[in-house]
Protein backbone atom coordinates (compact mmCIF):
# COMPACT_ATOMS: atom_id res chain seq x y z
CA UNK A 1 0.00 0.00 0.00
CA UNK A 2 1.62 3.22 -1.16
CA UNK A 3 1.65 6.28 1.13
CA UNK A 4 1.50 9.61 -0.71
CA UNK A 5 1.82 13.08 0.80
CA UNK A 6 0.29 15.87 -1.32
CA UNK A 7 1.33 19.43 -0.54
CA UNK A 8 -0.36 22.69 -1.55
CA UNK A 9 -1.51 25.80 0.18
CA UNK A 10 -2.95 29.27 -0.05
CA UNK A 11 -5.35 29.60 -2.97
CA UNK A 12 -7.47 27.50 -5.30
CA UNK A 13 -4.70 27.84 -7.89
CA UNK A 14 -2.66 25.40 -5.79
CA UNK A 15 -5.35 23.35 -4.06
CA UNK A 16 -7.57 22.63 -7.08
CA UNK A 17 -4.93 20.70 -9.07
CA UNK A 18 -3.92 18.89 -5.88
CA UNK A 19 -7.50 17.73 -5.28
CA UNK A 20 -7.89 16.77 -8.95
CA UNK A 21 -4.73 14.69 -8.72
CA UNK A 22 -5.90 13.04 -5.51
CA UNK A 23 -9.12 12.00 -7.25
CA UNK A 24 -7.09 10.50 -10.10
CA UNK A 25 -4.75 8.65 -7.73
CA UNK A 26 -7.65 7.05 -5.88
CA UNK A 27 -9.24 6.03 -9.18
CA UNK A 28 -5.98 4.42 -10.33
CA UNK A 29 -5.11 2.82 -6.96
CA UNK A 30 -7.97 2.71 -4.43
CA UNK A 31 -5.61 1.27 -1.81
CA UNK A 32 -3.31 4.32 -1.87
CA UNK A 33 -3.10 6.22 1.42
CA UNK A 34 -3.24 9.98 0.89
CA UNK A 35 -2.40 12.83 3.25
CA UNK A 36 -2.54 16.51 2.34
CA UNK A 37 -0.32 19.10 4.01
CA UNK A 38 -1.23 22.78 4.09
CA UNK A 39 -1.30 25.85 6.32
CA UNK A 40 -3.85 27.21 8.77
CA UNK A 41 -4.43 30.41 6.77
CA UNK A 42 -5.01 28.85 3.37
CA UNK A 43 -8.12 27.79 1.47
CA UNK A 44 -7.07 24.17 2.01
CA UNK A 45 -8.56 24.19 5.53
CA UNK A 46 -11.99 24.35 3.87
CA UNK A 47 -11.76 22.63 0.50
CA UNK A 48 -9.58 19.66 1.42
CA UNK A 49 -11.77 18.29 4.25
CA UNK A 50 -14.83 19.02 2.09
CA UNK A 51 -13.73 16.33 -0.38
CA UNK A 52 -12.90 13.83 2.36
CA UNK A 53 -9.11 14.10 2.28
CA UNK A 54 -7.11 14.13 5.52
CA UNK A 55 -5.18 17.34 6.18
CA UNK A 56 -2.24 18.23 8.43
CA UNK A 57 -1.02 21.79 8.96
CA UNK A 58 2.44 23.31 9.24
CA UNK A 59 3.53 26.97 9.24
CA UNK A 60 3.78 28.77 5.91
CA UNK A 61 7.23 30.08 5.04
CA UNK A 62 6.86 33.13 2.77
CA UNK A 63 9.93 34.05 0.77
CA UNK A 64 10.60 37.80 1.30
CA UNK A 65 11.25 39.77 -1.88
CA UNK A 66 13.59 42.24 -0.14
CA UNK A 67 15.93 42.42 2.80
CA UNK A 68 13.87 43.06 5.93
CA UNK A 69 12.99 41.51 9.29
CA UNK A 70 11.19 38.64 7.56
CA UNK A 71 14.38 37.78 5.68
CA UNK A 72 16.33 37.70 8.94
CA UNK A 73 13.76 35.30 10.45
CA UNK A 74 13.58 33.11 7.35
CA UNK A 75 16.20 30.50 8.35
CA UNK A 76 14.52 29.83 11.71
CA UNK A 77 11.04 29.66 10.20
CA UNK A 78 12.19 27.34 7.46
CA UNK A 79 14.03 25.08 9.92
CA UNK A 80 11.00 24.86 12.24
CA UNK A 81 8.52 24.14 9.42
CA UNK A 82 10.88 21.54 7.91
CA UNK A 83 11.20 19.86 11.30
CA UNK A 84 7.41 19.60 11.56
CA UNK A 85 7.16 18.31 8.00
CA UNK A 86 9.79 15.65 8.74
CA UNK A 87 7.74 14.38 11.67
CA UNK A 88 4.65 14.06 9.47
CA UNK A 89 6.52 12.17 6.75
CA UNK A 90 7.90 9.72 9.31
CA UNK A 91 4.50 9.27 10.95
CA UNK A 92 2.74 8.28 7.72
CA UNK A 93 5.66 6.37 6.23
CA UNK A 94 5.63 8.51 3.10
CA UNK A 95 6.77 6.76 -0.09
CA UNK A 96 6.55 9.90 -2.25
CA UNK A 97 5.84 13.62 -1.86
CA UNK A 98 3.95 15.49 -4.57
CA UNK A 99 4.01 19.28 -4.29
CA UNK A 100 1.83 21.83 -6.03
CA UNK A 101 3.55 25.01 -4.87
CA UNK A 102 2.69 27.69 -2.37
CA UNK A 103 4.49 28.80 0.77
CA UNK A 104 3.85 25.48 2.50
CA UNK A 105 5.63 23.36 -0.11
CA UNK A 106 9.30 24.19 0.41
CA UNK A 107 9.60 22.81 3.99
CA UNK A 108 8.01 19.53 2.89
CA UNK A 109 10.26 19.31 -0.17
CA UNK A 110 13.32 19.79 2.04
CA UNK A 111 12.10 17.26 4.60
CA UNK A 112 11.56 14.72 1.83
CA UNK A 113 15.03 15.32 0.42
CA UNK A 114 16.58 14.85 3.86
CA UNK A 115 14.72 11.54 4.25
CA UNK A 116 15.56 10.37 0.67
CA UNK A 117 11.86 10.32 -0.26
CA UNK A 118 11.12 10.90 -3.99
CA UNK A 119 9.65 14.29 -4.83
CA UNK A 120 7.33 15.10 -7.74
CA UNK A 121 6.71 18.78 -8.51
CA UNK A 122 3.61 20.04 -10.35
CA UNK A 123 3.94 23.66 -11.50
CA UNK A 124 0.69 25.36 -12.49
CA UNK A 125 1.93 28.69 -13.84
CA UNK A 126 3.71 29.60 -17.03
CA UNK A 127 6.35 31.22 -14.80
CA UNK A 128 7.30 28.98 -11.86
CA UNK A 129 7.20 29.87 -8.18
CA UNK A 130 10.20 29.93 -5.85
CA UNK A 131 9.41 26.73 -3.93
CA UNK A 132 9.02 24.67 -7.08
CA UNK A 133 12.17 26.14 -8.64
CA UNK A 134 14.16 25.07 -5.59
CA UNK A 135 12.63 21.57 -5.52
CA UNK A 136 13.21 21.10 -9.25
CA UNK A 137 16.93 20.81 -8.50
CA UNK A 138 16.42 17.47 -6.76
CA UNK A 139 12.93 16.30 -7.78
CA UNK A 140 12.45 12.97 -9.52
CA UNK A 141 9.93 14.57 -11.90
CA UNK A 142 8.87 18.14 -12.67
CA UNK A 143 5.48 18.39 -14.38
CA UNK A 144 4.18 21.59 -15.95
CA UNK A 145 0.74 22.84 -16.93
CA UNK A 146 1.97 25.00 -19.80
CA UNK A 147 4.49 24.20 -22.54
CA UNK A 148 7.77 26.09 -22.32
CA UNK A 149 7.64 26.73 -18.57
CA UNK A 150 11.22 27.74 -17.63
CA UNK A 151 11.97 25.24 -14.87
CA UNK A 152 14.64 22.55 -14.65
CA UNK A 153 13.60 19.11 -15.93
CA UNK A 154 10.19 20.28 -17.14
CA UNK A 155 7.83 17.65 -18.53
CA UNK A 156 4.64 19.11 -20.01
CA UNK A 157 1.58 17.17 -18.91
CA UNK A 158 -1.11 19.85 -18.68
CA UNK A 159 -3.11 21.18 -15.75
CA UNK A 160 -4.82 18.61 -13.53
CA UNK A 161 -8.51 19.51 -13.33
CA UNK A 162 -11.27 17.90 -11.35
CA UNK A 163 -13.52 15.35 -12.98
CA UNK A 164 -16.45 17.77 -13.07
CA UNK A 165 -14.43 20.11 -15.29
CA UNK A 166 -13.21 17.40 -17.66
CA UNK A 167 -16.74 15.98 -17.92
CA UNK A 168 -18.07 19.44 -18.78
CA UNK A 169 -15.43 19.76 -21.51
CA UNK A 170 -16.27 16.33 -22.86
CA UNK A 171 -20.05 16.72 -22.82
CA UNK A 172 -20.17 20.35 -23.95
CA UNK A 173 -20.50 23.40 -21.72
CA UNK A 174 -24.00 24.37 -22.86
CA UNK A 175 -25.62 20.94 -22.67
CA UNK A 176 -26.52 21.43 -19.02
CA UNK A 177 -26.85 25.21 -19.07
CA UNK A 178 -30.52 25.39 -18.12
CA UNK A 179 -30.04 23.23 -15.01
CA UNK A 180 -26.93 25.16 -13.98
CA UNK A 181 -28.71 28.49 -14.32
CA UNK A 182 -31.60 27.23 -12.23
CA UNK A 183 -29.19 26.22 -9.47
CA UNK A 184 -27.86 29.78 -9.25
CA UNK A 185 -31.23 31.46 -9.64
CA UNK A 186 -30.37 32.92 -13.03
CA UNK A 187 -32.77 33.47 -15.95
CA UNK A 188 -32.90 30.61 -18.42
CA UNK A 189 -32.81 33.03 -21.34
CA UNK A 190 -30.41 35.82 -22.21
CA UNK A 191 -26.64 36.16 -21.81
CA UNK A 192 -24.94 35.55 -18.46
CA UNK A 193 -21.65 37.12 -17.37
CA UNK A 194 -19.67 35.18 -14.74
CA UNK A 195 -17.35 37.33 -12.62
CA UNK A 196 -14.70 35.87 -10.33
CA UNK A 197 -11.34 37.10 -9.11
CA UNK A 198 -10.34 33.67 -7.84
CA UNK A 199 -10.78 32.12 -4.42
CA UNK A 200 -9.53 35.28 -2.67
CA UNK A 201 -11.58 37.64 -4.81
CA UNK A 202 -10.30 40.76 -6.60
CA UNK A 203 -11.30 44.25 -5.45
CA UNK A 204 -10.66 45.79 -8.86
CA UNK A 205 -13.03 43.36 -10.58
CA UNK A 206 -15.65 43.64 -7.86
CA UNK A 207 -15.69 47.45 -7.91
CA UNK A 208 -15.79 47.68 -11.71
CA UNK A 209 -18.70 45.25 -11.94
CA UNK A 210 -20.64 47.10 -9.25
CA UNK A 211 -20.25 50.31 -11.24
CA UNK A 212 -21.41 48.57 -14.41
CA UNK A 213 -24.17 46.47 -12.85
CA UNK A 214 -27.24 48.59 -13.62
CA UNK A 215 -26.20 49.21 -17.22
CA UNK A 216 -25.54 45.52 -17.80
CA UNK A 217 -28.91 44.54 -16.37
CA UNK A 218 -30.72 47.23 -18.34
CA UNK A 219 -29.12 45.79 -21.49
CA UNK A 220 -30.40 42.29 -20.66
CA UNK A 221 -27.12 40.80 -19.37
CA UNK A 222 -27.43 38.80 -16.16
CA UNK A 223 -24.45 38.66 -13.78
CA UNK A 224 -23.27 35.79 -11.57
CA UNK A 225 -20.84 37.64 -9.30
CA UNK A 226 -18.50 35.49 -7.18
CA UNK A 227 -16.98 38.01 -4.78
CA UNK A 228 -14.48 35.92 -2.83
CA UNK A 229 -15.09 35.20 0.84
CA UNK A 230 -13.09 38.06 2.33
CA UNK A 231 -14.76 40.66 0.06
CA UNK A 232 -18.40 39.58 0.24
CA UNK A 233 -20.50 42.59 1.37
CA UNK A 234 -23.02 42.17 4.16
CA UNK A 235 -25.70 43.95 2.12
CA UNK A 236 -25.25 41.84 -1.02
CA UNK A 237 -28.60 40.95 -2.56
CA UNK A 238 -30.18 39.67 -5.74
CA UNK A 239 -31.29 42.45 -8.06
CA UNK A 240 -33.75 41.93 -10.91
CA UNK A 241 -34.25 44.37 -13.75
CA UNK A 242 -36.53 43.42 -16.60
CA UNK A 243 -35.61 39.89 -17.55
CA UNK A 244 -32.02 40.06 -16.21
CA UNK A 245 -30.74 39.29 -12.69
CA UNK A 246 -27.66 40.13 -10.64
CA UNK A 247 -26.83 37.17 -8.36
CA UNK A 248 -24.02 37.59 -5.81
CA UNK A 249 -22.16 34.63 -4.27
CA UNK A 250 -19.36 34.61 -1.74
CA UNK A 251 -17.62 31.46 -2.99
CA UNK A 252 -18.56 28.69 -5.40
CA UNK A 253 -17.15 25.27 -4.58
CA UNK A 254 -18.15 23.63 -7.89
CA UNK A 255 -16.97 26.11 -10.51
CA UNK A 256 -17.93 23.69 -13.27
CA UNK A 257 -21.55 24.58 -12.57
CA UNK A 258 -20.80 28.31 -12.83
CA UNK A 259 -18.96 27.77 -16.12
CA UNK A 260 -21.95 25.83 -17.44
CA UNK A 261 -24.31 28.66 -16.54
CA UNK A 262 -22.27 31.41 -18.22
CA UNK A 263 -21.71 32.74 -21.73
CA UNK A 264 -18.74 34.97 -20.86
CA UNK A 265 -16.37 35.37 -17.91
CA UNK A 266 -14.52 38.31 -16.39
CA UNK A 267 -11.56 36.92 -14.44
CA UNK A 268 -7.97 37.20 -13.34
CA UNK A 269 -5.38 35.13 -15.19
CA UNK A 270 -4.63 32.44 -12.63
CA UNK A 271 -3.40 29.17 -14.11
CA UNK A 272 -6.37 27.11 -12.96
CA UNK A 273 -8.90 29.66 -14.23
CA UNK A 274 -7.17 29.90 -17.61
CA UNK A 275 -6.91 26.12 -18.00
CA UNK A 276 -10.48 25.50 -16.92
CA UNK A 277 -12.12 28.22 -19.01
CA UNK A 278 -10.03 27.18 -22.00
CA UNK A 279 -10.84 23.50 -21.70
CA UNK A 280 -14.60 24.01 -21.34
CA UNK A 281 -14.70 26.70 -24.05
CA UNK A 282 -15.83 29.67 -21.97
CA UNK A 283 -14.84 32.97 -23.66
CA UNK A 284 -13.18 35.24 -21.13
CA UNK A 285 -11.94 38.74 -20.48
CA UNK A 286 -8.72 38.35 -18.48
CA UNK A 287 -7.49 41.06 -16.10
CA UNK A 288 -4.09 39.80 -14.93
CA UNK A 289 -2.95 40.55 -11.40
CA UNK A 290 -0.72 43.64 -11.74
CA UNK A 291 1.94 42.53 -9.26
CA UNK A 292 4.32 39.57 -9.04
CA UNK A 293 6.38 38.34 -11.97
CA UNK A 294 3.76 38.69 -14.70
CA UNK A 295 2.81 35.02 -14.75
CA UNK A 296 -0.90 35.74 -15.23
CA UNK A 297 -0.22 37.52 -18.51
CA UNK A 298 1.83 34.52 -19.62
CA UNK A 299 -0.85 32.06 -18.50
CA UNK A 300 -3.63 33.60 -20.58
CA UNK A 301 -1.54 34.67 -23.58
CA UNK A 302 -2.13 31.49 -25.66
CA UNK A 303 -5.90 31.96 -25.48
CA UNK A 304 -5.86 35.70 -26.12
CA UNK A 305 -3.40 35.42 -29.00
CA UNK A 306 -5.55 32.73 -30.61
CA UNK A 307 -8.68 34.87 -30.34
CA UNK A 308 -10.45 33.01 -27.52
CA UNK A 309 -10.19 35.82 -24.97
CA UNK A 310 -9.28 39.43 -24.40
CA UNK A 311 -6.82 41.19 -22.12
CA UNK A 312 -7.54 44.29 -20.04
CA UNK A 313 -4.83 45.80 -17.86
CA UNK A 314 -5.81 46.11 -14.21
CA UNK A 315 -5.55 49.91 -14.23
CA UNK A 316 -7.79 50.10 -17.31
CA UNK A 317 -10.67 48.10 -15.85
CA UNK A 318 -13.34 50.74 -15.22
CA UNK A 319 -17.12 50.30 -15.13
CA UNK A 320 -17.28 51.91 -18.58
CA UNK A 321 -14.75 49.40 -19.91
CA UNK A 322 -16.72 46.49 -18.48
CA UNK A 323 -19.91 47.73 -20.13
CA UNK A 324 -18.15 48.30 -23.46
CA UNK A 325 -16.52 44.87 -23.66
CA UNK A 326 -19.35 42.79 -22.21
CA UNK A 327 -22.09 44.32 -24.34
CA UNK A 328 -19.98 44.03 -27.49
CA UNK A 329 -19.32 40.32 -26.90
CA UNK A 330 -22.72 39.35 -25.49
CA UNK A 331 -24.37 41.18 -28.38
CA UNK A 332 -22.58 38.91 -30.85
CA UNK A 333 -23.50 35.25 -30.14
CA UNK A 334 -21.67 34.10 -33.28
CA UNK A 335 -18.46 35.72 -32.00
CA UNK A 336 -18.85 34.02 -28.61
CA UNK A 337 -19.41 30.66 -30.27
CA UNK A 338 -16.28 31.16 -32.39
CA UNK A 339 -14.23 32.09 -29.30
CA UNK A 340 -15.48 28.99 -27.50
CA UNK A 341 -14.35 26.73 -30.34
CA UNK A 342 -10.95 28.41 -30.50
CA UNK A 343 -10.48 28.01 -26.75
CA UNK A 344 -11.12 24.29 -26.94
CA UNK A 345 -8.72 23.95 -29.87
CA UNK A 346 -5.95 25.57 -27.80
CA UNK A 347 -6.79 23.57 -24.65
CA UNK A 348 -7.91 20.41 -26.40
CA UNK A 349 -10.32 18.45 -24.19
CA UNK A 350 -9.80 15.08 -25.86
CA UNK A 351 -6.02 14.71 -25.95
CA UNK A 352 -4.95 11.43 -24.37
CA UNK A 353 -1.34 12.39 -23.71
CA UNK A 354 -1.57 16.05 -22.77
CA UNK A 355 1.36 16.74 -25.09
CA UNK A 356 0.80 19.75 -27.31
CA UNK A 357 -2.65 20.45 -25.93
CA UNK A 358 -2.14 22.83 -23.02
CA UNK A 359 -4.37 20.60 -20.95
CA UNK A 360 -5.39 17.20 -22.18
CA UNK A 361 -8.50 15.71 -20.66
CA UNK A 362 -6.37 13.19 -18.78
CA UNK A 363 -3.81 15.59 -17.32
CA UNK A 364 -4.77 14.61 -13.77
CA UNK A 365 -4.39 10.93 -14.67
CA UNK A 366 -0.98 11.62 -16.19
CA UNK A 367 0.24 13.42 -13.07
CA UNK A 368 -1.22 10.68 -10.86
CA UNK A 369 0.64 8.01 -12.84
CA UNK A 370 3.96 9.80 -12.43
CA UNK A 371 3.42 10.10 -8.67
CA UNK A 372 2.46 6.46 -8.30
CA UNK A 373 5.50 5.37 -10.30
CA UNK A 374 7.82 7.60 -8.28
CA UNK A 375 6.55 6.02 -5.07
CA UNK A 376 6.74 2.47 -6.38
CA UNK A 377 2.97 2.08 -6.69
CA UNK A 378 0.83 0.83 -9.55
CA UNK A 379 0.12 2.99 -12.56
Amino acid sequence: MISIVLVAGGTAGHTSPMIATAEAIKAADPSARLLCVGTAKGLETTVVPAVGLPLRLIPAVPWPRRLNADMVCLPWRLWDATRQASAILREVGADVVAGFGGYVSLPVYLAARRAHIPVVVQEQNALPGMANKVAARFAQAVLTSFPGTPIRGAQFTGMPVRRAISDLALNGRTTDQAAARSEFGLPLEGPVLLVSGGSQGATRLNDAVLGARERLLASGVSVLHVWGGRNYPEDAEVIEMGGARYVPWSFVEEMARAYAAADLMLARGGASTVSETGSVGLPSIYVPFPHGNGEQWRNAAPLVEAGAGEFVADEDLTPDKVVELVLALCGDPAKLAEMAQIAMSVFKPGDETGAGSGLGLNAAELVAAVILNAGGGDD
